[in-house]
Parts: C-alpha cells; structure tokens; sequence
C-alpha cells in the first residue's frame, strides 16, 4: 500500500500528536454517524460543539480569544483528518466555518469584533458563513449586485447570495456588498450580518456533499450598524484575497486526503473480492490501475506541501498555490472514479460509499475558484 506519511512535509511531532488525536475523534463522533447525516441532509449543529470542547475550532488562533495557539499546520492537519469522516458535506461544513468564514474576522476585526464573533465561533456556539457568490457573480467577484445603503449608524443591506456552506445555520455571515455605485473592484466592503429578521435562507440540493446545509440567502431592508463593518470601507476585494490562498491550499489538502482514504478502501477491497479463483488485486490491470492511483495521490500531495511549505514560511506562494488547487481537484475527481471502477458494481451501491466520494469530489474543480480560472492566474503568474 502507499505510504501515508506526509512526504516531504512540513509537520512535527507535535502536528503528527495533533493527527492522532483528531483522527480518533473523527472515529468515534463523526464517522459513525456519516450515512444518518447525508440521508438527512444535515449534520447537529452540536458537532461544532463537541470539536470546540476538544480544542478543535480555534487550533490556529491565539489563547487569547479562546484559541490553542498553534499555526497554519494544526489547521492543516484538521483538513487532512476531515477527509475521513465519510462524508463530504461534513467535512466541508466545519471546514467553512474554520478554514473561509472565522480567517477575516480574526485577521482584519476589531477586538469588539472579535469578543462578539470570534470567541463563540471557537466555542462553538455561533456558526460562521461567509458569502461572497452571487447568482449572476461566481468568478467575476467584481460584479457583486448585493447592495449596503448607507443609513444613520450604519447601512440597509439588500440583494442575494448564493451557494453558500453553511447557509441555512450560520449565526452570522461575513458578507461581500457594494457601498458605493461605482463599479469593479472598487467599492467592495465586508459587513458581519446577524441572522435577523430580513436574512432568508433556502436549503439547495446538490449532487454530493449531502450533510452540508448550501443556500441561497436573501436579504431584505436588513440594517447592519457601523460596527458591523469588517476591515476598511470600499476595501473588500483586499479581504477576498487575502483569504483566497489559504482556502484554495485547504482545499488540495482535503483532496489528497481524500484520495488517500479511497485508495485504502479500494486494496482492502480489491484485497477481500475474488474472481477467477483469486483476490482481484492479484490481476495485473488492477494492480496497474492501484499502481497509477498510488502515484497519482503521492504526486499530488508533494505539490501540495510544497505549496504548503511556502505559504507558511510567509513567502509569495500565489503560483504554487493555484497549481496545487488546478492539480489535485480534477486528480481527486479521477481517483474516485477509478476506484469505484475497481469495485465494479459494488462501487456503484450506496453501501460501499465509494459513490458518495465520488459524487463530492466533483465540486473540487469548481469550488473556491474553477479551473478556467485556476490557468488564468497562473497564466499571469508565468507572465503570458
């Protein structure tokens, strides 16, 4: 079988601790109760409790707030771990919440801001959001309609969101609006809205990623008081960016663990299923096909920590980032389906779940910015 240690990582022992400890975790509270959740189409809200009591909400942030004062790889440690909970949209939920919504809160919020949003999100007793798509602005971030009129103390905020993780549950989501009427990037700010009368959400299906709660969020003549304002004025696009790295490196990570945990599965199966009188692992074309998938998970994860490596070490990791997310999403995509190939109708079945990986790893290529526009930044990043 194919190593699983962290080829060429940056982790210590004290990361590799952290692992273990999160791992029996995911063991015992969450991969039990992965089928329950998908079939219901949502997942406790008291799941994040019950990682904020282990210490797992707020791994990357400081004691002061309620944190544990680790860094970047605790975070990425959480990630890797996430993928073995056997469901994707469980996974994602707390990943949204930890790794996209808590990050600019913390980075560009003042200390009110963050004694109101930041410590009960790490509690687990508030959920974050944060919503950005619009149904006419995916990629074109700069073409955000959601508008935030101002008003005495503060601004009336309408327009709609959508596809956004934890949508439905969020008690407040850290929101993309226009403030002024000119267009572009310009003019963008971030406002943390309460849910409140004139926040409405509707639950959207999906093809994977069942257990997490996607919506759409309308808001109506909803007033947010000046407070509310994160970072500067007219200076969103800056927060969308300063996040957008960590997110894409999250996401390569949750898809290299991700094919890893399907590859086990698939040689312990391929290991048990017998055809012409022996364990089909012994076939050639499927110990081929195991081989090209085993090389395919170690060559993602090594562009992976590479990536990984620059970025906590504060260096420009733009490029090495945007090639990390390009690579492993569709890479993780064909993984799921050739190992669903090798169970052969088994895999097509519920039981197995090898479906169901496969169903959610098909968001990689789109979420947190899609392939089409992975090539373009590193097209600009190559200098054509």
């Amino acid at each position: 079988m194919a190593p699983e240690a962290r080829v060429g990582g940056p982790f210590s022992e004290e990361h590799e601790e952290l692992r273990a400890s999160i791992r029996r975790f995911v063991a015992r509270e969450l991969r039990p109760y992965a089928t329950e959740w998908e079939d219901a189409r949502w997942f406790p809200d008291e799941v994040f409790a019950k990682l904020a009591a282990a210490g797992f909400l707020g791994l990357k942030y400081p004691e002061a707030v309620g944190g544990q004062g680790g860094g970047a790889l605790h975070d990425a440690v959480l990630v890797e771990e996430l993928a073995r909970c056997g469901s994707g949209g469980l996974a994602a939920g707390i990943g949204a919440h930890v790794g996209i919504a808590t990050p600019p809160v913390w980075r560009f919020g003042t200390p009110e801001q963050h004694r109101h949003y930041l410590v009960p999100a790490i509690a687990g007793q508030k959920i974050a959001a944060l919503a950005i798509t619009e149904p006419g602005a995916g990629s074109d971030v700069a073409a955000i309609r959601t508008r935030a009129r101002p008003v005495d103390g503060g601004w009336v905020v309408n327009g709609e969101k959508t596809y956004i993780t934890n949508g439905a549950r969020a008690h407040f989501i850290v929101t993309a609006v226009k403030t002024t009427e000119q267009g572009g990037h310009h003019g963008i700010s971030f406002l943390i809205i309460d849910r409140q009368a004139g926040v409405k959400s509707s639950k959207l299906e999906k093809l994977g990623w069942h257990a997490s709660d996607t919506a759409s969020i309308a808001f109506e003549d909803v007033f947010v008081p000046t407070e509310s304002l994160l970072g500067r004025e007219h200076e969103g696009f800056a927060l969308i960016m300063a996040n957008f790295q960590w997110e894409r490196l999250l996401m390569a990570l949750g898809a290299v663990a991700g094919m890893q945990v399907a590859f086990e599965r698939t040689v312990a199966f391929a290991r048990e299923r017998i055809a012409f009188g022996r364990p089909i692992a012994q076939h050639q074309a499927i110990r081929h096909k195991l081989a090209d998938i085993a090389t395919t998970v170690h060559t993602c994860r090594c562009v992976t920590y590479d990536a990984l490596q620059r970025f906590c070490a504060g260096r420009d990791a733009v490029q090495e980032v945007t090639m990390a997310k390009l690579a492993t999403q569709r890479a993780a995509f064909g993984v799921m389906d050739a190992c669903l190939q090798i169970h052969g109708g088994a895999g097509y079945m519920k039981e197995y779940e090898i479906e169901r990986m496969a169903r959610d790893a098909r968001l990689g290529p789109i979420g947190g910015g899609t392939d089409e526009v992975m090539r373009e930044i590193l097209g600009k990043t190559l200098g054509l």
